[in-house]
């Protein structure tokens, strides 16, 4: 085959470390913007992105040319650096470890989106840890509670 051709769509899940709310509206967008960048410079294309206070939702169209833990190291690691260079919050921020990676077909994407584009009003009803134990249920993950992302102390 002369070319390499695919569709992989996923959303990544992962949360600021401890659970804290850092995530502040004073700086998200601009969070939000640093991170497509990444994101696109490595050449995959950003779908949606939004987040709560304590952690971030992203779609984005995934090229195989490299690993998602790659990507997600680059992620985590260019933007808390980033947050903690520009002073956004008012102690280091650091991500937590371990990610949540789902995929999707294309016919989903748009109610993927739609899902991430309203994380505001989902969280009302629903946390982070029911949410995030929701999406590792419906894609049938085996977890180890123990691994799971603890619920803020």
């Amino acid at each position: 085959m002369a070319n390499t051709y695919s569709q992989i769509h996923i959303q990544m899940v992962f949360a600021v470390k401890y659970r804290q709310a850092l995530i502040l509206p004073s700086f998200k967008d601009r969070l939000h913007d640093y991170i497509t960048a990444i994101v696109q410079n490595h050449d995959h294309k950003m779908l949606a992105i939004n987040s709560v206070e304590d952690h971030i939702h992203f779609l984005m169209g995934f090229r195989p040319h490299e690993s998602i833990s790659n990507l997600i190291r680059q992620v985590k690691g260019d933007s808390s650096e980033w947050i903690n260079k520009e002073k956004l919050t008012p102690k280091t921020f650091r991500w937590q470890e371990g990610y949540g990676a789902f995929s999707y077909a294309k016919s989903d994407i748009p109610n993927v989106i739609r899902y991430i584009t309203n994380q505001e009003a989902h969280h009302r009803q629903q946390t982070f840890l029911e949410e995030y134990i929701g999406l590792l249920d419906t894609f049938r993950i085996e977890y180890d509670p123990a691994y799971i992302f603890k619920p803020p102390a």
